[in-house]
């Protein structure tokens, strides 16, 4: 097929613009490229929250939200999760979610649109807010505070939201209007044992197990019959060989946790990384025992080697719960990894997407709604950290 001629609209230049397609992409039989569309980096919230923040960003800044996207099951409505908020845990951002309608139809001359519909603060049985800055955190009952730096989101067969917060790590479960309902259990080998208000604090030798600062559970999964829970560690954890003498990201084996809702009953895989620079994010179920998960680099515009979306399948792969300690990049004697399969690369020349501004941060997927031609829409969401210069970018393909 040849290449496709590329619309810009600009719908309302406060909030949206919209890149469309005269005919999308057609590549083998199993991903076509529809369209992307980008939410301007300035635009704002439904929360009527305009006071600023520590940073001078003001508390309604529809930033970030690309770090999680969940389908919520009914007609084009998504569910959107902006991370902890501007500098990395700086600021004391109110957490929330927001609700979007993403309609989709490649036949159109602009085949991707988006509306924001709602906003919803994240708050604790008692009202409180949730909030993204580090220092708020609370040493004799973790559980309990209030920080929270949400990087992954499922709904429910119940409409709630199971969200992955990557301070705990933990899965927090909240009811449709952002009302903390329970935390779900987390191994204790994910957990650091001394919380602390920068990076450095909650690195060796401040703690010997444990996620890494800034690299707990970014992907969530939910099986495709809505009885199995999944995440995935951005990086190794502490234990697992993640880091040098000096701290340095050198580790490559991440931990895949299942997690059974109605039995409780758990089950752990080996997820290789392909090199030590990468790391991973979203994960999505697509069928029995398979995934679609985000592995990727830290590097932006026209100098980004890997973008990519893995399938992977569990169905072989050993059970590692018993194993403590990981070897840093070795697949231990007689343990199955989980298999990989490269599902779709971000910076195939012929999507036409990697340039001088393509984004770092490749980090939400949700596979949507069935397509007029019975396939299956499946978005991939871009984290803009906030940044006053950079939009979020939502890419839409179709999948058979």
């Amino acid at each position: 097929m040849g290449c496709a001629k590329q619309l810009l609209i600009n719908l309302v230049p406060t909030l949206l613009v919209v890149f469309g397609l005269e005919r999308s992409y057609c590549f083998g039989e199993e991903v076509r490229f529809i369209g992307r569309v980008q939410i301007a980096p300035t635009a704002t919230d439904l929360s009527g929250q305009t006071e600023a923040q520590e940073n001078g960003t003001p508390q309604n800044r529809l930033g970030g939200l690309g770090s999680g996207i969940a389908w919520s099951g009914s007609g084009h409505r998504y569910v959107m999760l902006p991370d902890r908020g501007p500098d990395d845990g700086a600021t004391s951002y109110r957490c929330r979610v927001q609700i979007v309608e993403i309609n989709v139809d490649p036949k159109q001359p602009e085949p991707v649109s988006i509306r924001l519909l709602e906003t919803h603060l994240l708050t604790n049985a008692d009202g409180q807010n949730f909030v993204g800055r580090a220092t708020f955190f609370d040493r004799e009952n973790p559980d309990r505070a209030l920080r929270l730096d949400p990087e992954g989101i499922r709904v429910s067969a119940q409409g709630t939201f199971l969200i992955a917060d990557e301070y705990g790590p933990t899965v927090r479960e909240f009811n449709p209007q952002g009302k903390w309902l329970r935390d779900l259990p987390t191994p204790a080998h994910y957990r650091i044992s001394t919380p602390g208000p920068t990076p450095v604090d909650e690195l060796p030798p401040h703690n010997k197990s444990g996620r890494q600062n800034n690299r707990g559970w970014e992907g969530i999964g939910l099986s495709t019959d809505g009885q199995k829970l999944y995440t995935l560690v951005q990086s190794p954890l502490i234990q697992d060989g993640g880091l040098d003498e000096q701290n340095a990201r050198v580790g490559t084996n991440l931990r895949l946790w299942e997690l059974d809702l109605k039995s409780g009953a758990s089950r752990e895989f080996l997820y290789p990384l392909d090199d030590k620079s990468l790391g991973c994010n979203d994960i999505e179920a697509i069928g029995p025992n398979r995934l679609l998960a985000i592995e990727r680099d830290s590097v932006p515009g026209e100098a980004a080697k890997v973008k990519l979306l893995y399938e992977i399948d569990l169905s072989k792969a050993t059970d590692i719960r018993s194993i403590p300690s990981l070897p840093s990049t070795r697949i231990p004697h007689g343990v199955v990894p989980v298999a990989k399969r490269k599902f779709l690369d971000l910076l195939e020349p012929q999507y036409g997407l990697l340039g001088r501004t393509f984004p770092e941060k490749i980090e939400g997927i949700a596979l949507g709604p069935n397509l007029a031609d019975g396939s299956r829409t499946l978005i991939v969401t871009s984290d803009n950290d906030f940044k006053p210069d950079q939009p979020t970018e939502i890419y839409t393909f179709s999948v058979k």
